[in-house]
Parts: C-alpha cells; structure tokens; sequence
C-alpha cells in the first residue's frame, strides 16, 4: 500500500491549482488537461485503495465500524487553563461506511473532468474552482475529526456557489445563491451540535498522559483508557487535566463523555421537555437532510441543476448529494443512536414522502433536466427510509443507493447535457424519433433511464431490493418502521418506471420530428468519441454492479452488520436512561 495515500487523494490538486496559475493565459487549452490528468490519478488511487481495502479488519478504539489505513497528526493543541486543553486532529481513514463513496467520488469527478472540455470562459478560474472542489469533496468523506469535516464540508460551499454563479444559466445567480443560502442554514444546526460535543466530549488517551499514566501516547493501554473514563465518570479528574476533542472515535463512546455536560447521557439538559441528545440528533438530520435532500428541504435542488453546468450537474447529482446521506451515518447515528431509533418512524416517513414526491414530480416535468432533478429527490428517499429502518438490509442498501445513484445520475446529466450542447433546448415535447438521428446516444439512454427505475440487472434494482426487504424487516426485527412504508415506497418504484418510459417513447421513438421553426436536425448528430469515453464507463459499471453485487457489498457488509447492531444496542439503551431521566 502506497504511504499516505488517503492524504495523496485529497490534496493531489492543490499542487494542480499551483500549476494552473503559472501556466499564461494564452496556453489556456493546457487547464482542461491539468484538470483530467489530476483527477484521473484521483481515480487512479480511489481503485487502488477500493481493491486493496479488506471487509474485516481490526476495530478502531470506541468506533462502531472497522477503521483501516489510518493517517492520524496532531494539528491544533491549545491550553486553556479550567477550560481544559483543545485538540483537533488531522485524521483521516477508510471504512465501509465510505469506501463506496471514495470509489464513487473518483469516478464521477474524472468524468466531470472531461465533460468540462466545453466549458468556454474564464478557463483558469473553472478549472481552479473544480479541483478545489474535488479537494472538499474527498476530504469530506475521508476525515475523522469533526472539525476537520466541518472546514471540508463548509469550504464546499465556495467553489459551487461560483461554479454555478459564473458558468450557469441565465438564472444562475439566483440559483447559486438559493444554494449557498440553504446549505448554510443547515451548516449552522450542525456548528451547534459541534460546539456541544467539544464541551462534552474528552480524547483518553490525551488524557491519559496529561494525568500522568503514560509518558508518550503510543504507550497509553486500553487498561489505562479504562481507569481514566472511570474517573472521569466518578468527578475524580480536574478540569485542567482534561483533553477536549473533536476525534468522531472517542464520540461514539458514551464512556468518553463528561458528567453533567449538554449531551452526556444522563445529564438531563433539556429544551422544551425535549433530551438535548435528541435535539442534537435533529439539528444534524436536518443540516444533512437539507445536503441529501429530503422534502421539505429539496427546493434548492432543481434550481440548482438546471441552472449548472453540465459538469457541475454531474459532480452535484452524482457526489454532493451522497455527502448528506453520509453525513448522517458517519455522525448523527453513531453519536447519538438514540437519536436513530426515537425518530425512526419521522424519518422513514420522510423517506417515503420524498420517494413518492419526488417520483410525481418528475411526472409532470416539461423539462428533462428537472425531470433527472426530482428523480433525484425520490431516489435518495430511498436512502433515508434503508437508514430509518436500522436493520442490515437496509442500511447496505442506503450505501448501495448512493453508489448506484451516483453512477446514474451522472449518466444521466451526461444525457442531457448532450441534447442541450446540439440545441440549448431541454423541453421533453420538442423532440420526438431521436433514435433515427442518434442511435448509440439513444441505447446509452434506455439503459440509463432502465437502470434508473430499478430494472433486474442494474445496480438500481439492487439497492432499491435491499433497502425495501430491509424497511419491510424492520417490523420483526426491531419493530422500528410498519410494513406500509416499504409497501408504499414501491410506488415510487412504479412511477418511476412511469416518467422515465414515457420520456424514452415521447422523445426517442416513432418518426422523426422537432419543433418547427428552429433549424436543429443538422446538429443533433451521435456521440463524439469524447461523450462516448464519459457516457460509456458509467453505464457498464451501472450493469457490472447490477449482476455482480458481491464487489461491494464483500466490502461493506461486514462494517454494516457491526455498524447496525452498535446502534441499536447503545441506542436502546440509552433511550431507555434519557426517558427515565426525563
């Protein structure tokens, strides 16, 4: 395995961005080229570690997944006298949690590169914002740190609200800015709950050393972690001995958590009669509900798609999104489970509304972006109802979803960003027989549109399948979800099957016709060796994963299973001391 190479895939593009801006203006056709080639080594190191990650491995101290490849350094250490000492690390790892994701981002990120051969304006800015995004992006998923998440997850933001801003569409600004706007709302429920945790929370192994019973970390013992959270839980530790951290490992363990703080377990702070360890959990749900999106809080996103780029389309659809969905895993769940399964039914709920809304949605959408847009939103329902149910089932299905989405979705934007580049139109009624014209562009949609609505052999049929064998489980299995909601998620199913064949009938089949008066049919010509290299790799990986489902789940499974019944377990139980204490 290659030294740091989780710490290589995050920052391979700063150095790129350097280069951009030596590079003069007039050698502008040489951006686009830094831009693939770095995002290719992206890709290349993203296979690279997806292949060499084994599904069991030893477990990380106070971690419910099975943490490997681990880079840990100390970053910022400060004394603060009663206040205790400050420390954030720079922590970086891979799990099943998100291996998919890393696997995903390279990918999507590669082929958004080629898709921005097109761009036409202000190139060494485009290119510039892009691999700064892709930075954010991996670091987003990789880091382990809260605080170290919350710069990459907020550093996000700048790069898209100007990727969309500068090259959108003609209401790019307005979009941009409804973007920024709601993830920034969100960003602040999440602040709060970080800033609970760092007053909360303790690293012991820190701790330990402060105390006195190791010299260096590396010889601090699990019987010394021991001694000191049993000290810490009888009041016998002063303040000023005391290491505040933000390590995601050490938040999952209720033992770490300091007696009489906000979000200890039995501390008994409430907000209207409410646990704050629920209010926390709901402040993150809805700062990440907001990424994902969950409905009520999608309506940034279609403004957003259809004002974007192409390849930004592609990076929001295919990544961005994900990282909600993530985010939840990574942190709501596992810091407060019982967070998980008192809001269970709310959440499973949203899913189901999200599938079957989204689903109409996208029915009565005239434009085919918007179309690909509301599909999106019923999609990652599906996600949210596989996390809700908290059985195994349903949570690989959650991760399968993301994976599998962001292939689709991807393709999809790909799609039509091809129509769009030939005519600057979108509207689903002003094509009709396109496969006369555009034969390979049109077998490259059907498998798309198929693969979208869960057709048996794609990914998509994978991922819906476990995530509704899981919500349906769920009522045997910890009595979480009814039955109905995985029944009635299978409407969103049926729907979809529904706008994405009468799209494919309406604009692909029968006799050739266009909107009279405009003069398209000599440019809609078939894919050019460029859209086929982008349009291509996507939908065979949409079929390999769909008939070969073992090459991730053999990867996740296993994290999964450990993930879920950690959950469950600290969840109920410390549901059963918040409710007793309240």
């Amino acid at each position: 395995m290659m030294p740091y190479l989780l710490s290589l895939i995050v920052f391979l593009p700063v150095p790129a961005i350097l280069l951009l801006l030596l590079i003069p203006q007039a050698k502008r056709s040489w951006y686009k080229y830094v831009t693939a080639v770095t995002t290719f080594f992206q890709m290349v190191f993203s296979v690279i570690l997806y292949l060499q990650f084994e599904g069991v491995a030893g477990a990380a101290e106070g971690a419910v997944t099975h943490l490997q490849l681990l880079e840990v350094a100390d970053w910022i250490n400060l004394k603060l006298g009663s206040w205790g000492n400050l420390s954030i690390e720079y922590f970086l790892g891979v799990d099943g949690l998100n291996i998919a994701m890393i696997l995903l981002s390279g990918i999507i990120l590669f082929i958004g590169a080629i898709s921005s051969f097109r761009i036409d304006k202000n190139h060494r800015a485009y290119h510039s914002l892009y691999l700064l995004l892709s930075t954010t992006i991996f670091g987003c998923f990789l880091s382990l740190d809260l605080f170290l998440f919350f710069i990459f997850f907020e550093f996000m933001l700048l790069p898209m609200y100007f990727l969309i801003g500068i090259w959108g569409g003609p209401r790019r600004e307005y979009a941009s800015i409804k973007f920024f706007i709601y993830t920034l709302f969100g960003s602040v429920f999440i602040l709060l709950v970080i800033i609970g945790l760092y007053f909360s929370v303790i690293d012991p192994v820190k701790t330990a050393v402060n105390i006195g019973l190791s010299d260096a970390q590396e010889k601090v013992t699990a019987d010394m972690v021991l001694e000191v959270q049993q000290r810490l839980g009888v009041g016998e530790l002063d303040d000023v001995y005391l290491v505040h951290t933000f390590n995601l490992t050490y938040m999952t363990d209720v033992n770490n958590y300091l007696p009489g703080s906000v979000f200890h377990y039995a501390a008994g702070w409430t907000l209207f009669g409410v646990d704050a360890r629920l209010i926390a959990f709901l402040a993150l749900f809805i700062g990440f509900a907001i990424k994902l999106p969950v409905v009520p809080f999608h309506t940034w996103l279609p403004d957003a798609h259809v004002e974007a780029p192409t390849p930004v389309s592609v990076i929001l659809a295919g990544v961005l999104l994900k990282i909600g969905g993530y985010g939840l895993m990574r942190i709501a769940y596992p810091v407060f489970p019982e967070g998980g399964v008192y809001f269970s039914y709310l959440i499973g709920l949203l899913g189901v509304v999200s599938i079957i809304y989204g689903a109409f949605n996208a029915l009565a959408m005239k434009d085919l972006k918007k179309m690909i847009a509301y599909s999106s939103v019923s999609h990652m329902g599906f996600v949210l109802l596989g996390l809700a149910s908290l059985t195994v089932e349903g949570v690989n299905g959650s991760i399968y979803q993301m994976f599998s989405h962001g292939l689709l979705s991807g393709l999809l934007f790909l799609i039509a960003g091809v129509l769009y580049d030939r005519t600057h139109d979108r509207i689903i009624e002003n094509y009709r027989g396109l496969a006369s014209k555009m034969p390979v562009y049109v077998t490259v949609t059907t498998v798309a549109f198929f693969a979208s609505f869960g057709l048996p052999g794609f990914s998509g049929f994978i991922a819906e399948m476990l995530v509704l064998l899981g919500a349906f489980n769920a009522t045997s299995i910890n009595e979480l979800l009814p039955r109905w909601m995985a029944i009635a998620a299978t409407i969103g199913i049926l729907l979809g099957a529904v706008y994405f064949l009468w799209t494919l009938q309406k604009m692909f089949f029968g006799r050739f016709w266009v909107k009279p008066g405009v003069e398209w049919e000599e440019g809609l010509m078939d894919l050019t060796a460029r859209e086929k290299s982008m349009m291509l790799p996507l939908a065979i990986l949409a079929i390999t994963f769909g008939l070969f489902p073992s090459l991730l789940l053999d990867k996740i499974a296993f994290d999964m299973s450990s993930y879920v019944e950690a959950i469950i377990n600290s969840g109920k139980a410390n549901l059963a001391l918040l409710l007793k204490n309240g």
